[in-house]
């Protein structure tokens, strides 16, 4: 559970798709409200549905309503046997249903593990809400799981456990939307995480995917304007690859990601959607103090950058994104963490026509309950 407050000083029409409670008029809101059901079907077969409580939907007066119940993970794990292969017990796995697609580091990463408040737009725009239906297919030796549980279990905010090597193919059009043509999108995840011999741990690696990716019907800039073509009738070329680089925090910790591509954008004069250039990500520091036992400071500084479309919003509108974010994070307990951090935002508001880019401060705050 994440329960947010925000607040703008200065220009007060900034907004972020990501998050909310970034708005004029802003209160108390609950970012995430999820409970999860899973379990061991037999001891090759385990199932995991996620649903999320705290959904919005717009409403009739250019509000919102809030706390609809939405589908985020629905799927089941079948582990299999393929001794003649030299694979050993639950090392490969198909996973069937709606699901993270593995690209990326931060994608994979729950938002429960992760520093700064949201996903980065550079990485976070291949999917929107990171997840689609699909099939996926994970490797992992048996000592490596141990490391990605290790990673998580020991609050080092790990990725989790999506193979040293994952291959999938999906629908495309991202979390909970029907598929809108016959193409999938097909996508390659690579990643190794290492203990070195003094401890530290690092992990990189990287992704790839494709597709034809359709976006749907599109809308005039202006009321009363020029209808916005399509290309291809929407169905435009998807494809990106990225890298990716971790140097846990022991104490010291890097966090980076970049991706370049293309992808579905509003043309410079405005007039069709077509295929553009993308590219951006981040880079993130931090810092793991131990206080005690049982209580964490975590102070962080973040930088990401974007330039692209959003595939997912109507037009497709062209996204430019210059941030920088500095927070800390306190883990009071394992059960119990606040968050406090302040950005310097310059980014596209890509809800509203005419698309236009807004500079200001943001300072948020969060308390997150796990249980």
């Amino acid at each position: 559970m994440q329960a947010r407050y925000s607040y703008l000083p200065g220009d007060k029409s900034i907004r972020s798709e990501y998050d909310n409670t970034i708005r004029d008029n802003t209160g108390f809101a609950f970012r995430r409200a999820r409970l999860i059901f899973s379990g061991d079907i037999t001891d090759w077969l385990s199932f995991y549905i996620q649903p999320e409580f705290a959904g919005t939907v717009p409403g009739t007066t250019g509000d919102q309503s809030n706390h609809f119940v939405q589908l985020r993970d629905a799927y089941a794990d079948v582990f299999l046997p393929v001794p003649f292969l030299f694979f050993g017990e639950k090392e490969l796995r198909l996973r069937v249903g709606q699901s993270k697609v593995p690209f990326g580091w931060e994608t994979l990463q729950s938002s429960q593990q992760r520093l700064a408040f949201d996903r980065s737009d550079g990485i976070n725009s291949a999917v929107n809400g990171e997840r689609d239906l699909g099939l996926f297919l994970y490797y992992t030796p048996a000592e490596t799981r141990k490391l990605f549980r290790k990673l998580v279990d020991s609050g080092l905010k790990g990725s989790g456990d999506y193979g040293v090597l994952g291959i999938g193919v999906y629908n495309g059009q991202t979390i909970n939307v029907n598929d809108r043509n016959d193409n999938k999108h097909v996508v390659v995840h690579a990643t190794y995480p290492m203990e070195l011999p003094y401890g530290q741990i690092i992990q990189f690696g990287v992704d790839a995917y494709r597709g034809v990716f359709n976006v749907g019907a599109t809308a005039p800039l202006v009321t009363g304007g020029p209808n916005i073509g399509r290309e291809n009738n929407g169905n435009i070329l998807d494809e990106r690859v990225g890298v990716h680089f971790v140097l846990y925090p022991q104490p010291i910790g890097i966090q980076a990601e970049w991706n370049w591509g293309n992808g579905p954008q509003l043309n410079a004069s405005r007039t069709a959607v077509e295929e553009g250039n993308i590219q951006g990500g981040y880079v993130q520091g931090m810092y793991k103090w131990d206080v005690n036992n049982w209580t964490t400071l975590i102070p962080y500084v973040r930088y990401q950058e974007y330039s692209g479309g959003k595939k997912h919003r109507t037009n497709s509108p062209v996204n430019v994104v210059r941030e920088w974010e500095v927070g800390m994070e306190w883990q009071v307990t394992k059960s119990l963490e606040f968050t406090i951090a302040y950005a310097r935002s310059r980014r596209t508001d890509t809800q509203t026509a005419p698309y236009a880019i807004r500079e200001g401060d943001i300072v948020r705050t969060q308390l997150q309950y796990n249980f």
